[in-house]
């Protein structure tokens, strides 16, 4: 029997490129979460920096490269462990490459943001974004 604690991690890719925060919308909600980082399961034998990435790839388009790791924590509304990593823009559109995924693809600024995200985020993400997002 697997509990929660058995579930793969899952990393979550924060990307900010000018001023705006990439969001993606599943096209399935989990939970009460709608729109959402671009992330995905840690598989065997990456890390969370290699998931970030790849996730970003596949249901974005957009090539990324992983700057940091801002924290982990298990989310309060799915259970999950999450690893949020920082990511720049290398190269790429962000457009809905994974249109089973995902409806929608969308650069947010702060009031975005805050429409579309209506609870708070962890703590280390929430200082991120407050400095990188206008």
């Amino acid at each position: 029997m697997n509990g929660p604690e058995e579930q793969p991690a899952v990393a979550a890719a924060v990307i900010v490129d000018g001023g705006r925060v990439l969001l993606i919308r599943r096209a399935v909600r989990e939970g009460a979460l709608s729109w959402q980082f671009p992330a995905g399961v840690i598989e065997p034998g990456e890390s969370a920096e290699q998931a970030a990435v790849r996730e970003t790839l596949e249901e974005t388009g957009l090539e990324v490269a992983a700057v940091k790791t801002l924290g982990e924590r298990v989310h309060p509304g799915t259970g999950r462990r999450m690893v949020y990593v920082v990511c720049e823009v290398v190269a790429g559109l962000a457009r809905v490459a994974a249109p089973g995924e995902l409806d929608a693809v969308e650069w947010c600024g702060r009031a975005e943001v805050a429409e579309r995200v209506p609870f708070p985020f962890f703590e280390p993400v929430q200082e991120y974004l407050d400095v990188h997002v206008s």
